[in-house]
Formats: structure tokens, C-alpha cells, sequence
């Protein structure tokens, strides 16, 4: 597949995230590897293993109830063969109102006009683990 492809590709899967879209595997090969910072509640986490971690769509869902927090504007930076980087923006809000809005540099690898690897890159770790910690013991008092 050309890079113009593959960028439609990407385009299409994070149009299909932000819609919370269940057919959002079809854009993925069944292999497909998710790579994320160790740091995170979801770090290192692809659909294949059987680790006690959460996910990703566990860790933001009920921190992005509406189309702003799941924007994640993203833009292509870069296209070649079979490779996509993309600048996306995760966003959430806490049980209290808290935003959290960071930068996301995400690679993104395909095979056969599917998603086979991603790894994100988050601008501030620290920061994103802080949010959903703090969100986590706010959901905790307040019953979600």
C-alpha cells in the first residue's frame, strides 16, 4: 500500500475511536501490537496478552462523556511507506471537573492496508498518570 492510503487508513481509525466505534478491529490486522509508555495504567498493554492491566478505552471512557474530550485532533506529521506519525491531543475530564488536554506522538505501522503496530508517545507521562489517578480515587468516593 502507498502512504496516501495508509494516512486514509489512520484517519479512518481515529475517526472510528472518537466515535467509540464497536467495528473499529476491521481497520486492524488480528495481530495487531498496541505499544504504550510502561508508566501508564495501560502501558505495555496490546489485545493479545493476558496481563491484570487496564486498557486504554478502560482507563479514558468514562473521562471523555462528550465529542470534546474524545476530539483528539489529530494531524499527520509524516507518511512514508508503510509507516504514519500522527500529533494527537488526549482529553478528559475528572468525577470534579478537572481537564486534563496533553499531546500524543503516536507511530503507527501497517501491513496490507491494516493496522499492525502502534506506540504513542506521550509528551508528559507524569502528568497523564496523575490525572487518571486522581480521577480514579475521585470516581472512588463519589460511586461511579
Amino acid at each position: 500500500m502507498d502512504s496516501r492510503t495508509n494516512t486514509e487508513v489512520i484517519r479512518q481509525m481515529f475517526r472510528a475511536i472518537e466515535q467509540r466505534d464497536p467495528q473499529i478491529a476491521r481497520l486492524w490486522q488480528p495481530d495487531v501490537e498496541f505499544h504504550w509508555p510502561p508508566s501508564l495504567p495501560y502501558g505495555d498493554r496490546s489485545p493479545g496478552s493476558s496481563g491484570q492491566r487496564t486498557t486504554w478505552q478502560q482507563s479514558w471512557d468514562s473521562l471523555q462523556p462528550s465529542a470534546t474530550e474524545r476530539s483528539l485532533d489529530p494531524r499527520i506529521v509524516a507518511a512514508r511507506r508503510d509507516e504514519v506519525v500522527v500529533l494527537w491531543r488526549q482529553q478528559g475530564v475528572s468525577p470534579a471537573g478537572e481537564r486534563f488536554d496533553g499531546e500524543v506522538l503516536g507511530l503507527y505501522r501497517l501491513r496490507d492496508g491494516k493496522l499492525a503496530r502502534a506506540q504513542m508517545f506521550y509528551f508528559d507521562t507524569v502528568a497523564v498518570s496523575g490525572f487518571l489517578a486522581k480521577a480514579a480515587v475521585q470516581a472512588g468516593a463519589s460511586g461511579r
